[in-house]
């Protein structure tokens, strides 16, 4: 059980350090100080869901799904051209972050950066493939009970390991995001890294 749970643990971590929206979207909350807990909280919750359903084998039955996949991959296109948009136009117009007192204004509310997160994790196809398709591939090659489910602790431990980081990486970088040069090169960053998996998304289903 101990080596499955260290492979689901590094497993785990590789698939998901990857800079994608919903990194992107949890580091700038957690700089600007707005919400980081429940969104981080939102991302691991959402995680253990997802890697619970692919090691346990139900993913598989939404992933089988044409139509469920079309639905989920055309509404992540159009979520993820706005959020793209969006920080596009933050870049533009710039920001400063008071490393006293927080960020002059708030972008969202509670809900509004929760519903963000949600859209961010469930309507971004990749993250289906990540934890219903790879990890439960790797998965498959545990047929004892217990070793399947260390291996699914250990890329639970992996996730919130990730997330929890993230959400506190916040104050460590406040003070570089104090000066408004580094605020637009972060929504920059964040507008490619969202545009692109969107143009990227379009394009796949396109050629479905």
């Amino acid at each position: 059980m101990t080596t499955a749970l260290i492979e689901g643990f590094l497993i785990s971590l590789g698939l998901i350090v990857a800079i994608g929206p919903q990194n992107a979207f949890l580091l700038r909350q957690s700089i600007k100080r707005e919400h980081a807990v429940p969104v981080a909280a939102i991302c691991i919750a959402s995680d253990i869901l997802l890697i619970g359903m692919g090691v346990m084998g139900v993913g598989r039955l939404i992933m089988d799904s044409g139509l469920l996949h079309s639905v989920l991959g055309w509404g992540g296109v159009v979520f993820l051209l706005w959020y793209g948009l969006t920080s596009l136009r933050g870049a533009v117009k710039g920001e400063v972050l008071d490393v006293d007192t927080g960020p002059a204004r708030r972008d969202f509310s509670v809900p509004q950066a929760l519903v963000t997160a949600l859209g961010i994790t469930w309507l971004n196809p990749h993250v289906y493939v990540d934890t219903l398709v790879l990890i439960s591939g790797v998965s498959l090659k545990y047929a004892d009970i217990d070793d399947r489910l260390g291996f699914m602790l250990g890329a639970w431990a992996g996730s919130v390991l990730w997330f929890v980081s993230l959400a506190a990486a916040g104050r460590m970088l406040a003070p570089l995001f104090a000066r408004p040069l580094t605020w637009r090169i972060l929504d920059l960053i964040i507008a490619a890294i969202m545009l692109t998996v969107a143009v990227g998304l379009a394009v796949s289903l396109l050629n479905r």
